[in-house]
């Protein structure tokens, strides 16, 4: 069968393969036999990657370990993890989905990728209007190392401010780095993209729907699919972009929303999307006070899992004592 894709055997890197558009963009590349180095901070055991590295994004100290560890020639970058800013704060959820992909390109793929390598970041729909609204998030694009873009991130917010607007204004920034970065290294035949899902089934899935109001709300983000994507859905339109089969397509932010965009531009349905984010307004202790009600219900899971989790461990505890009596016995 002719190998349309590409893949086999080019090494190909995957941040977030343990969940999600991450991990069923990591057992596709798998299938199409390429050699796959799977980064996430949890390990998760998928059959067939070259090595699974563990990874805290959010700590330079950590991705240098990582990338120590990969290849010193890359073909392909998926740059898949992310945060919905719904259970961390501000500067965990920005550099997670920001600084941690510039960092990383920056850094190492602009020295290890050469003629023909290919980058696709997942981004997401929240951040359309990246051209419009570039102003915002300016400082960060300027900034060139690791420390400037935490610097830039002090300037934006306080630490514990909510992560909710880091989302957005993370994946628009993420956009506008993908359009300069693609024309950029063009002249050396290296792709850049992005895909922009839309409202997708994954283990972030009830964080969106509470930030969206409720499933109904976030499945009306849906286009005419009326339904949330599989991860499946999304990583298949992900391999495309990083694939021989998109030779000619570079700068590209892949929209893939079953049509939603699309509605919107015909005014069948309300842009939600056009509006300031990365104002110091949402800073303001009302407007954090508002956002944390929002969250309530993500509390409230969370002390129940834990109590679950609590209940799982002392009946396992009082199984174990129960054994040592029957022994004994």
């Amino acid at each position: 069968m002719e190998d349309y894709f590409g893949y086999k055997n080019k090494i190909c890197v995957v941040t977030g393969a343990s969940s999600g558009i991450g991990m069923a963009t990591t057992k596709l590349l798998v299938k199409l036999n390429a050699e796959v180095y799977a980064l996430d901070i949890v390990q998760k055991d998928i059959k067939g990657v070259r090595k699974f590295i563990e990874v805290d994004l959010s700590s330079k100290e950590s991705i240098d370990n990582a990338m120590k560890q990969i290849p010193t020639h890359i073909d392909s970058f998926f740059g898949v993890a992310g945060l919905s800013g719904a259970k961390t704060n501000y500067y965990k959820t920005f550099t997670v989905n920001y600084i941690a992909n510039k960092y990383i390109t920056e850094e190492y793929l602009k020295n290890r990728m050469s003629y023909g390598g290919s980058i696709a970041y997942v981004t997401s729909t929240g951040g359309l209007y990246w051209d419009k609204y570039a102003s915002e998030f300016e400082k960060f694009t300027n900034a060139k190392t690791w420390e400037e873009m935490i610097d830039a991130l002090h300037q934006q917010a306080k630490e514990d401010t909510l992560g909710m607007m880091a989302y957005p204004l993370s994946k628009r920034a993420m956009n506008y780095y993908m359009a300069r970065l693609a024309i950029e290294l063009g002249p050396q035949k290296i792709r850049v993209n992005a895909l922009l899902p839309g409202s997708t089934d994954t283990g972030m899935k009830k964080e969106f729907e509470v930030e969206a109001g409720g499933m109904d709300a976030l499945v009306s983000e849906t286009g005419i699919a009326k339904r949330l994507a599989t991860p499946e859905e999304m990583a298949w339109p992900l391999l495309f972009l990083n694939s021989a089969m998109a030779s000619f397509i570079t700068g590209l932010p892949f929209v893939v929303d079953a049509g939603t965009s699309a509605m919107v531009a015909l005014k069948m349905k309300k842009d939600r999307m056009d509006m300031r984010v990365g104002s110091k307004l949402f800073n303001l202790g009302f407007i954090q006070k508002q956002l944390a009600k929002q969250l309530e219900p993500l509390k409230d899971e969370q002390v129940s899992q834990e109590n679950d989790q609590q209940t799982k461990t002392l009946n396992e505890h009082e199984n174990s004592n129960h054994d040592n009596e029957t022994e004994i016995l």
